[in-house]
């Protein structure tokens, strides 16, 4: 795993070989926050980083100087890899929170302008994540919701949808408010 811009750019990170996140190619990766440096000054965003997994996509953020992030993550060894890089680089901006991605979205009282959320692909009803941002009014005005899914799934006729953008296998389906 590697951060691709920012403060931390080329730092590599290698989570324990029995991990059994599937990390966001560095290819897509790129190509994502360069759609989101497009719209949006990263000092200024708040960020909720929804399946977690390494922490690949909080590192971005915080690398390119994201203040504000929430990174959820409910596996005891991805969470504890997560906080061991957090510590090693000094990232105070993100407060990580080890919870199901679902409940926290249920009882979350903050608002963000990016949410996140990358889901295990086999995941059921993960198309449910946006019904629940917008009936829970989890996102600023202007926010968007990025859900990172393989190609086998259409999100497309979800209210709020946007656009998918396909990067390889990855495909990112964006929601706006």
């Amino acid at each position: 795993m590697r951060i691709v811009s920012g403060d931390f750019k080329g730092r590599y990170f290698s989570p324990p070989k029995n991990f059994k996140a599937r990390p966001t190619t560095d290819y897509a990766k790129e190509s994502l926050f360069n759609i989101i440096n497009n719209h949006f000054d990263f000092e200024e965003v708040s960020v909720l980083d929804l399946f977690s997994g390494t922490g690949s996509i909080s590192f971005e953020f915080a690398s390119r100087g994201c203040q504000n992030i929430h990174l959820v993550e409910m596996n005891p060894q991805h969470f504890a890899f997560i906080k061991k890089v957090i510590a090693e680089l000094k990232l105070n901006q993100i407060l990580a929170l080890k919870q199901n991605a679902f409940h926290f979205l249920e009882i979350s009282k903050a608002t963000y302008d990016i949410i996140f959320a990358d889901p295990p692909y086999e995941m059921k009803g993960f198309a449910k994540i946006p019904e629940i941002v917008f009936n829970k009014q989890l996102l600023n005005p202007n926010g968007w919701l990025i859900v990172e899914h393989s190609k086998n799934t259409d999100l497309s006729k979800l209210p709020n949808f946007g656009e998918v953008r396909n990067y390889g296998s990855v495909h990112f389906s964006f929601f706006y408010k």
